[in-house]
């Protein structure tokens, strides 16, 4: 689906009156660095709607309630930390089941194609805490053609489906970690996010802030705004 474009100023004037009507506070949560629409890069708003984004052919439903979802396929250790938030409010909400999958370092999901013999690999389900955040230990995804480096989320309150989108990688980072094993052993990926169809229609506002670790490896963190119904 493609997006409705607004003028800077057109995006600044509708995020004045929301902020008017919602009230200064209601704009405090944080809201993941890189990209972003105008009004929250320039500092307006610190919320918003996060898109929504195909499901793609590689769901499963009715993944393991996990926190570390590798399976011992190797990575580069991939932390996220992911908020979520009311759209209307911004505060967070508690007890949301957030589901999440990618693709291996190879750039194979379990269950489809070379990873059919396992249907558990980079798939798992967190609840979100009190702070409305869902933590999930993994590795930084592999690529497969046609598409750019990519998460999957998907996100039920009281077991209702508020939000199907995508998360994604600055493709410097991305370069920057495929130079080395095992992510070396699958070179020459074809897809980077300005020709993928999937980002250009809203994944710069789902783009995780990604810094790194102490324990090594890199945490990815985003806060994304739903609707509860």
């Amino acid at each position: 689906m493609s997006e409705q474009r607004l003028s800077r100023r057109s995006i600044l004037r509708l995020a004045g009156i929301a902020a008017a009507s919602l009230g200064t506070g209601a704009w405090k949560a944080r809201y993941a660095e890189g990209g972003g629409p105008p009004a929250v890069e320039v500092g307006s708003v610190s919320c918003v709607l996060s898109p929504e984004m195909t499901e793609g052919p590689f769901y499963i439903a009715r993944e393991k309630v996990r926190r570390n979802i590798t399976d011992g396929h190797p990575g580069t250790a991939l932390v996220l930390r992911l908020t979520v938030v009311d759209a209307s409010t911004c505060k967070p909400i508690k007890g949301a089941a957030v589901d999440i999958w990618h693709a291996d370092a190879a750039g194979n999901y379990s269950g489809f194609g070379a990873g059919s013999g396992n249907r558990t690999f980079m798939r798992g389900i967190q609840r979100t805490d009190a702070n409305g955040v869902a933590t999930f230990r993994s590795v930084y995804p592999g690529w497969y053609r046609g598409r750019t480096v990519h998460i999957h989320v998907k996100m039920h309150v009281r077991g209702r489906v508020v939000h199907t989108g995508q998360l994604f990688f600055s493709d410097a980072l991305t370069d920057r970690v495929y130079r080395s094993a095992p992510y070396n052993k699958h070179p020459n990926r074809t897809t980077r996010n300005a020709d993928d169809s999937i980002f250009v229609n809203g994944g710069h506002r789902s783009m995780l802030a990604v810094s790194r670790r102490a324990a090594g490896g890199y945490l990815g963190k985003i806060t994304m705004g739903v609707h509860r119904s």
